[in-house]
C-alpha cells in the first residue's frame, strides 16, 4: 500500500481548518519532513499569514513519531489544542489510518491541588493550615473567586487554570494551587488517584504530540528529573522568544520578603537553635538590603557576602532539622513540612548559588520604589543572578538526541540566521564540529506583498533622541502622523515612561483621538477596544511589540518611538556584551543591536495581519536612517517601501484614511 503523499495531507488538512495553501506553507512543510526524515535540525523563518501550525503539524503527524510542541504564548497553545490539532487529526485520519492522540502539558502550579482545596492552605504564621473558605470573607473578590473555584473543581476535567472562564486573581489561585517543590507527590497524597496534574501528565505519556510551553521545556533541560517524556522530535513554535525564556527560568532571585517567609514557615517545625540561626540571618540579609546599591556585583561586596554564606549556612542547618523532627500536633504535617521545605529550600539555591560565584553567573541589585506604607519598604528590594548566556545550555540540552525544528516570523536578523543561531548555542549555518549541531535555515516568505503594503518611514529630520531626555520634536511629528491617519495608531514605546508621557502629552493635543495607555486596563481589554474603534489609539510597551494582532483598518500606523536598545544600566545585556567585546567580538552588534533587531521586526509585524492591509511604519529615531547599523536593523524588518519623506508619508496616511472610511 502506498504511504499518502506530503502534498495530500497538506491538502486535506488546510481544507479542514478552513485555510488556504500558501506557498510560503507548502515549502515549510516540505522542509520540516526533510529534518525530521534525517534526524536533522532547522530554522524555519514563515511570515505572518503562512499558516506555520499546520506546516509543521502535518508532517509530523504524517511521521508517527513522538512530538512536543513547545510554545510562547498561552493564545498559540489553545489554537492548537482546540482548533488545529481536532481538524488536522478528524482530516488526517481516514488517509493515515490512524488517529494520532494529542495532549496539554504545562507546569504543576497551573492545575488546581485538590489537597490545598479540601484541606486548606498552611498558614506563615501559624501551625497547621487553615480553611481558606472560612478566612476569606464571602462577599469579598477573594471569597467570591474561591466559591467559584471550589464549585468548578466538581465540573472541570482538567483542573487547567486556563480552562475557568473567567479567570481569577493570582491570589485566589494561589490558595489552591502548589509548585512542584511543594507538591506531597501522588503516592503520599490523599488525592493523589484524583489528582489533575498528575493526570495531565499520563494523557501526555499516551500522546503522539504533546503541546507545552518555553518555561517547561526550559525546567526539562535545567532540572536533572525529565517532566516531558521522551520524544523524537521537538518543535519550538515562537523561537525567537525561547532564550529569554529559558534565561528566566535559570534566574534565582532573594528578597527580605521571601526569606521572611521561609522563616515563618520553618520557625514552628525545627529546633529553637535551628530557628534562631535561620532568624538572625535573615535579619542581617535584611539590613544589607536596604544599604544596597542599584547595579551589577562584578565582586560581592564582603558584607554582604558573609550575610549570604550566614544565610545559606542557616538554611542547611534548617533543612536537615526539618528532617529528623516530627510534631504530630501540626494539622496536615507533610503538607506543612514540604511548604516550608519548598521555601527554605529555594533560598538556599539562591543562596548557595551567588556565594559560589561562577564566573558564568551575573549577579545584580534592584529596588523600585516602594508602593507605600511601612509593610511594602522592602517589596522592590531584589538580589537577582542569572547566567551570562543560556546558549551552552541549549547546544547541550535541546540540539540531542532529536530532531528539532524552531520557527517564527522573525529568525533572519539583518538578513541572515547565524545570530538568532549564535544565540541558541549553535555554529555558523552549515558548519560541522565536534560539539557543534549541523543545522540549516529556510526562509519561506510571506504571503503578503510587503512593498506594496506598507511604507517604512523614518523622521530623519528628529533630533538624535538622549536618554530620558525631552523629546517635543518627536511628540509633535508623532501629532501629526496620527492627525494624518485619522487615529488608527499603535504606539511602540521603548520605555513605559515614554508612553505614559507621550499620552498625557497627546491626549490634551487631539482630544478627538482617543489615546489607550497600557496599564490602565487588562491588556485584553485594551487591544479589543482598539480595534473597536478605528479613531482610537494604543500606547504601550513590550507587550504591544509582540502581543497584537489587530488586522483591518483599526490599524494602519504603527510607531515606534525610538530604537528599543537595551538600557546601558541593563546589568544583564550589559554583562553580555561586555563577556563578548573581551571575547574579541562586536558586543554592541552581538547583543544590544540583535536585542533592537528583534524587537524592531516584532513590531514593525503588527501592521500587516492581512491581505487587504494598508499602512506605515513609522520609526521616530533618525539613527535607523544615519547610524551604520540601520541598515542591520532595516534588513530584519519586512520589506516595506522606504522613505524619509515626511509629506509623503502624510499624504499617504491621509489616502489610506480615506480609503477605510469609504469603505466603512
Amino acid at each position: 500500500m502506498t504511504q499518502p503523499s506530503l502534498p495530500e495531507l497538506l491538502h486535506a488538512a488546510v481544507t479542514a481548518v478552513g485555510g488556504t495553501e500558501r506557498p510560503g506553507q507548502v515549502a515549510m512543510a516540505e522542509a520540516v519532513a526533510e529534518a525530521i526524515d534525517h534526524g536533522a535540525h532547522l530554522l524555519v523563518q514563515a511570515g505572518t499569514g503562512t499558516g506555520k501550525s499546520l506546516g509543521y503539524l502535518v508532517p509530523a503527524l504524517a511521521h508517527g513519531e513522538r512530538v512536543v510542541v513547545a510554545t510562547a504564548t498561552l493564545a498559540l497553545q489553545r489554537q492548537l489544542v482546540e482548533r488545529d490539532l481536532p481538524r488536522t487529526v478528524e482530516a488526517l485520519h481516514p488517509i493515515l489510518r490512524r488517529r494520532p492522540e494529542f495532549a496539554m502539558l504545562k507546569g504543576r502550579s497551573n492545575y488546581l491541588c485538590l489537597h490545598r482545596l479540601h484541606e486548606g492552605v498552611p498558614q506563615d504564621e501559624e501551625e497547621g493550615l487553615f480553611d481558606q473558605f472560612e478566612a476569606a470573607a464571602p462577599t469579598s473578590k477573594l471569597g467570591q473567586d474561591l466559591l467559584r473555584l471550589r464549585d468548578w473543581s466538581d465540573e472541570t476535567e482538567t483542573g487547567d487554570r486556563d480552562d475557568l472562564t473567567p479567570g481569577v486573581s493570582d491570589r485566589a489561585w494561589s490558595q489552591v494551587s502548589v509548585s512542584s517543590r511543594e507538591c506531597l507527590g501522588a503516592t503520599k497524597c490523599a488525592y493523589g488517584a484524583e489528582c489533575f496534574a498528575e493526570a495531565a501528565r499520563e494523557r501526555a505519556k499516551l500522546a503522539e504530540v504533546i503541546v507545552t510551553n518555553h518555561a517547561l521545556l526550559a525546567i526539562d533541560a535545567i532540572e536533572g528529573a525529565p517532566v516531558l517524556p521522551q520524544h523524537e522530535v521537538l518543535i519550538v513554535d515562537e523561537a525567537h522568544e525561547l532564550v529569554s525564556r529559558v534565561t528566566g527560568v535559570a534566574t534565582g532571585e532573594l528578597t527580605p520578603g521571601q526569606v521572611n517567609r521561609a522563616v515563618r514557615r520553618a520557625a514552628k517545625l525545627v529546633n529553637e537553635k535551628a530557628a534562631d540561626q535561620l532568624q538572625t540571618a535573615a535579619e542581617g540579609f535584611e539590613r544589607l538590603m536596604e544599604l544596597a546599591l542599584p547595579g551589577r556585583l562584578e565582586e560581592i561586596p564582603e558584607d554582604l557576602g558573609y550575610a549570604l554564606m550566614a544565610l545559606r549556612d542557616a538554611c542547611r542547618t534548617v533543612i536537615s532539622a526539618i528532617g529528623s523532627t516530627r510534631d504530630k500536633s501540626v494539622q496536615d504535617e507533610d503538607a506543612v513540612r514540604k511548604q516550608a521545605l519548598a521555601s527554605v529550600e529555594s533560598v538556599h539555591d539562591v543562596a548557595e548559588r551567588i556565594t559560589h560565584g561562577s564566573e558564568w553567573d551575573v549577579v545584580w541589585y534592584e529596588r523600585h520604589e516602594p508602593r507605600g506604607g511601612a509593610a511594602y519598604r522592602h517589596s522592590g528590594a531584589s538580589l537577582r543572578v542569572a547566567p551570562m548566556s543560556v546558549s551552552g545550555l541549549l547546544r547541550e540540552k535541546l540540539f540531542t538526541d532529536r530532531s528539532v525544528v524552531l520557527t517564527s516570523a522573525t529568525l533572519k536578523l539583518g538578513g541572515d540566521f547565524n545570530g538568532v543561531g549564535a544565540s541558541l548555542g549553535l555554529g555558523p549555518e552549515g558548519a560541522e564540529g565536534d560539539d557543534l549541531p549541523l543545522w540549516k535555515g529556510v526562509d519561506v516568505g510571506s504571503p503578503f506583498d510587503y512593498p506594496r503594503q506598507g511604507i517604512l518611514y523614518v523622521a530623519k529630520h528628529l533630533a538624535r533622541p538622549a536618554r530620558d531626555g525631552d523629546r517635543k520634536d518627536m511628540l509633535d511629528e508623532l501629532t501629526e502622523l496620527i492627525q494624518a491617519a485619522g487615529g488608527r495608531t499603535l504606539g511602540l514605546f521603548s520605555s513605559m515612561r515614554a508612553a505614559q508621557l507621550a499620552a498625557e502629552d497627546l491626549r490634551s493635543r487631539i482630544p478627538e483621538y482617543p489615546i489607550l495607555l497600557q496599564g490602565e486596563e487588562t491588556l485584553g481589554e485594551l487591544i479589543k477596544n482598539f480595534a473597536a474603534d478605528p479613531r482610537t489609539c494604543l500606547f504601550g510597551t513590550l507587550s504591544l511589540w509582540q502581543g497584537v494582532d489587530v488586522p483591518g483598518p483599526s490599524c494602519q500606523l504603527v510607531v515606534m518611538d525610538k530604537i528599543p536598545f537595551p538600557r546601558p544600566d541593563d546589568p544583564l545585556m550589559s554583562a553580555r556584551q561586555k563577556a563578548v567585546e573581551e571575547a574579541g567580538g562586536n558586543g554592541f552588534m552581538a547583543v544590544a543591536a540583535t536585542h533592537a533587531a528583534l524587537l524592531m521586526a516584532q513590531g514593525a509585524g503588527r501592521l500587516v495581519r492581512a491581505s487587504g492591509d494598508r499602512g506605515v511604519v513609522a520609526v521616530l529615531d533618525p539613527r535607523l536612517a544615519t547610524a551604520r547599523y540601520g541598515s542591520y536593523l532595516k534588513a530584519s524588518m519586512p520589506d516595506f517601501w522606504y522613505t524619509t519623506d515626511r509629506n509623503q508619508v502624510r499624504k499617504s496616511l491621509a489616502a489610506i484614511d480615506a480609503a477605510a472610511k469609504q469603505a466603512d
